[in-house]
């Protein structure tokens, strides 16, 4: 053979096993997969033996973040893009579970159901979500994302919003070329007598058809609409709630036998969070009434003011309008927390004397934030059943305050990059499940994620992330009647500012 001839295969072969090495190196790197699991509405006092053991199981062995927190406010189309994005509504941009966009409504909210959603880009000429996502982060390297929701459309959109791979809902099924398929092979929802555990068992028998095989997605969510649907209808620890929690975590546990099935070829990350904690409610009036009533809004189809849940949009930002409202509001009982603009960027303190800044709660966006953002004021009575939290709010119980009995959660994990049995006090948060998995696949995180890496639970983390501090932020304002005074806690980590709870108390005059 020629000397020439004889290089030339030489490099040929070279370059054929660094392909070869690269390709497996490739594998490994995606040889683990995640599975996501969220349980909407579960408050950590919920995880015992006799309601969940499937999941109280789980947590015996599982790495445990003690300190986990919900996104503010707590409402679920809030937190599904939280997690889905690895940020907070201030960079995201979805801030509620009912919004304004002025392109699609100039003069009310619109709700955030799919069918509502994908007004948002076509109207603004703009992004839906205005951070990259994990569904977004995956479709880059070649990777898929399977959601799997029992809940509403929007909701289960917003975790893979650009769809790369895969959203099952029985109300939503994308793409739609996927319909039929899923429909002749797992049939409709609802079968049995009860139609909310119908769904919940159909998005796990989905689950376990699509998600988890070995063809399947890099990364599988799936997230059960109760027991925070339960809970809304008949209260907290109702005969109802307690059905349903127990239901969930039998579909759970069916879940975590498919696993335990499975060969050493197919291993999983499992990380389970829930939304949003849950409280009793005590009736208060609507905000758009009361602002009428007060003379500081036209009247409900009036464009002067606008309001999305407890967020309030004043025409032009006028001064004294948004002062009037906060003056008013302070007065009343049932009002909680007030949140306005910085008073200067990044400050705690708002703009209007007597509250807190949108900037401390991560709310702020450049476009889509209101002037104000309400809370409801809450205590520590229990109700019937002796769970504690209560909130002036409309209906039987639910969330989106700023109790900590709402923002509250738990957070677990377990599979071959988590630490066994281990339980971390640092504070985390929603927004940090994804750069975590992200840390774990070696894939880029985007500079619009918020969230950091939750090394103190992995395994092959050599570094720890140290110590958090505790700092509690008051404000106040007087009036005739008397003093309105808000405090808010946070836990300090590494620069981070992870958002605790807030305190309202109302000091009459002497």
């Amino acid at each position: 053979m020629k000397p020439d001839l004889r290089c030339l295969l030489c490099f040929f072969l070279i370059i054929s096993l660094q392909l070869s090495h690269g390709q497996g190196t490739a594998n490994r790197r995606f040889e683990v997969k995640t599975l996501i699991v969220f349980f909407d509405g579960l408050r950590p006092d919920y995880i015992t033996e006799e309601q969940m053991p499937n999941l109280f199981a789980f947590k015996r062995t599982a790495a445990w973040g003690k300190h986990h927190h919900s996104v503010f406010p707590t409402v679920t189309r809030v937190n599904s893009a939280s997690y889905a994005t690895g940020s907070y509504p201030g960079t995201h941009g979805l801030l509620g579970n009912s919004i304004y966009i002025p392109e699609v409504a100039p003069n009310k909210s619109i709700g955030t159901t799919y069918d509502d959603l994908k007004k948002i880009p076509p109207a603004t000429a703009g992004p839906l979500l205005t951070a990259k996502s994990l569904g977004e982060v995956l479709a880059d390297a070649g990777q898929k994302m399977m959601v799997f929701s029992s809940g509403t459309t929007g909701q289960a959109f917003l975790q893979n919003h650009t769809v790369n791979g895969a959203v099952v809902n029985p109300d939503l099924i994308l793409p739609e070329s996927f319909k039929n398929q899923v429909l002749t092979e797992i049939g409709l929802d609802s079968q049995g007598a009860d139609e909310e555990m119908g769904r919940h068992k159909w998005i796990t028998d989905a689950l376990l058809k699509y998600g988890l095989v070995k063809n399947g997605p890099l990364v599988s969510a799936i997230w059960f609409s109760d027991p925070d649907g339960a809970a809304h209808e008949h209260g907290i620890g109702s005969e109802q709630a307690v059905k349903a929690i127990k239901y969930v975590d039998g579909q759970f546990g069916r879940i975590m036998e498919a696993l335990r099935t499975k060969g050493s070829g197919e291993r999983y990350n499992v990380i389970i969070s829930t939304d949003h904690g849950f409280v009793t409610h005590t009736a208060k009036p609507g905000l758009v009434d009361f602002l009428i009533k007060e003379g500081l809004k036209k009247d409900k189809e009036s464009d002067d003011v606008v309001v999305a849940e407890g967020a309030i949009y004043v025409k032009n930002h006028d001064v004294k309008t948004i002062e009037s409202i906060v003056a008013a509001l302070h007065k009343q009982e049932w009002v909680g927390a007030v949140f306005t603009r910085p008073a200067k960027e990044g400050n705690a303190q708002g703009a209007v004397k007597g509250t807190l800044s949108l900037d401390l709660i991560h709310y702020n966006h450049s476009k889509r934030a209101g002037d104000i953002l309400v809370a409801p004021n809450w205590n520590d009575s229990k109700n019937d059943k002796g769970y504690a939290g209560t909130d002036f709010s409309g209906g039987v119980a639910g969330h989106g305050g700023s109790s900590p009995y709402e923002i509250n959660i738990a957070l677990l994990a377990s599979g071959p990059d988590f630490k066994e049995g281990f339980t971390t006090e640092l504070p985390t948060s929603n927004i940090d499940i994804v750069p975590t998995i992200l840390h774990i696949y070696n894939l880029p995180k985007p500079a619009t994620m918020d969230g950091r890496v939750v090394t103190e639970l992995l395994k092959k983390s050599q570094k720890t992330n140290g110590t958090f501090q505790k700092l509690l932020l008051k404000t106040e304002a007087s009036y005739p009647w008397g003093t309105y005074k808000l405090s808010a806690e946070t836990s300090v980590l590494g620069g981070r500012s992870y958002f605790n709870y807030t305190k309202t108390e109302r000091m009459p005059a002497r």
